[in-house]
Formats: structure tokens, sequence, C-alpha cells
């Protein structure tokens, strides 16, 4: 049941994915227009009204909306990494459940470390649940060898893991890509608003301050919003991926765990039975 829930879960990520980029490009645009460009925005001469920044970052050009687009996405994949991740860490601490389940491995009650992965859940819980039930499983298997066995469990951790943590990982390259891209979009937003004011003045033929102080302001606004949405993708990047750390460095303790348990419990019965 759960192998069939996680490719669920990873096609809920990608169709959520191709859902969101086009929303929020169309969210932005109209943001863009209606609300920034309000006619109640500006004075008569079409100038933004003193202290009014929706009317502000409306002259910023065509390609401020994309720039508002990529901040959308930024803050909408994070809330969607935040709560898968935070699913995926189930319902109690992660050192605590580790804790708990040496302490049963250590008492041998398997029974027992199962009846914790259920309560935790989440992606620790399942993978160490699939482990252990493979442990009784092969315990239990007298045509087996011990280093059948092991490696059978170590197998069994490593499918379990590589089934859990792509679903962890899915949408951060997105975040990856809109730091680099917002921030190249944002310098393009500047080389085009300098373009502007200087042409303007190139075509005035005397110093004319108001075109260059517009065609400033424009660069500036562009180099803004693509510097913050930058700096918002890179912050959430770091945060996940340094809780996916955590989370597999806890997957491996556990499995670590489980094998020293296996071996020693099974050498323990091989000098039982040669004695």
């Amino acid at each position: 049941m759960e192998n069939q829930a996680i490719p669920q879960k990873s096609k809920f990520s990608s169709t959520f994915a191709l859902l969101v980029i086009p929303i929020c490009i169309i969210v932005a645009e109209i943001v863009f227009h209606f609300i920034f460009g309000a006619k109640s925005n500006f004075e008569p001469t079409g100038e933004p009204k003193v202290g009014n920044y929706f009317g502000i970052v409306f002259k910023g050009g065509e390609i401020v909306p994309f720039l508002m687009s990529f901040f959308l996405m930024v803050i909408t994949f994070s809330v969607e990494r935040f709560i898968t991740i935070q699913q995926a860490y189930g319902t109690g601490s992660l050192d605590n459940f580790v804790r708990k389940i040496k302490s049963f491995l250590a008492t041998n009650d398997v029974n027992g470390a199962i009846e914790i992965c259920e309560q935790q859940k989440g992606s620790l819980g399942n993978v160490t649940l699939s482990v252990l039930q493979k442990y009784k499983s092969v315990a239990a298997d007298k045509s087996m060898s011990k280093d059948q066995k092991q490696v059978a469990i170590q197998k069994e951790l490593e499918e379990s893991t590589a089934l859990e943590l792509p679903i962890l990982e899915k949408n951060l390259t997105i975040l990856a890509t809109l730091a680099s891209v917002a921030t190249l979009v944002g310098l393009l937003g500047t080389v085009v608003g300098m373009i502007k004011a200087f042409a303007a003045l190139a075509n005035s033929g005397t110093p004319n301050a108001e075109a260059l102080a517009t065609g400033i302001s424009e660069a500036l606004i562009n180099t803004a919003l693509g510097i913050s949405s930058s700096a918002f993708a890179i912050i959430f990047y770091n945060l996940f991926t340094s809780k996916i750390d955590t989370l597999t460095y806890s997957i491996d303790e556990v499995g670590f765990s489980i094998n020293q348990n296996f071996a020693a419990n099974h050498k323990e019965k091989e000098s039982a039975v040669l004695a």
C-alpha cells in the first residue's frame, strides 16, 4: 500500500508544478495590469502619485510581471515543500523516534518497534517499518545464510529510501532554478531601464533629468524584484535541503542499528547451536 501511495505523491508533485507555473504567470499579469496599473495610482499626467508604490512598481516596465510571477512561484513551491517535508517527518520528534527504535531493538522487541513505526508514519516511519518487516521475514527463513539475510535487509533499506527521498526533493530543482533565473531577469530589466534612460537623453539632445530618473527608476525596480525573489528562493532551498539531510541521516542511523542488531542476534544463535 505504501509503495502504491508513493508514485501517487510523485504524480501529484509533477502535476502541481505544471499547474502552478502558468497560474502564477497569469495571476502576476492580472495583478500588474489591473491592480498596480489602476488609474487611481496615477496623476492625470500619467506619473505615479507621491508615495504610491503600486504605481511606482507599474512603471518598472513589462518585465516586472514576470519577476512578480517568479516571486509567487517561490512562495507557492516553498509552502508546498514545507508541508510535504513536515509530513515526511511524521507525527513525532525524529530523535525520540530513533531513540525508541534503538531501545526496542536492544531488547529484541521487533513487534514493539513496528508499532512505533506505525504511530510515527512519515518517510522515516515508512522506511523503518519496511525494513523491520523484512527483518522478521528473513529471520524466520531458515533457507538463507546469515550473509544473504543481511544483504536482503540492506537491499530493503536502500529500496525503501530510494522510493521516499525523491518525493522530498521534488520541485527543489525549480526553487534552485528560480534563484538563478530571477536574478538574471532582474538584471535584464535593469539593462533595459538604463538603455531607455540613455536613449531618452540622446534623443532630447539636452540633459533631461526626468527621462533619466524614469529610466533609472525602472532599472532599480527590476533589480529589487529580481534580488528579492532570488534571495527567498536561496533561503528556502537551503532550509529544505538541510531538513532532508537531517531526515536522511536519521534513516541511515536506524538502518545501521537494525543491521547491527540482526548481526548480533544471529551470531548469538549460531554460537548457541555450535555449543
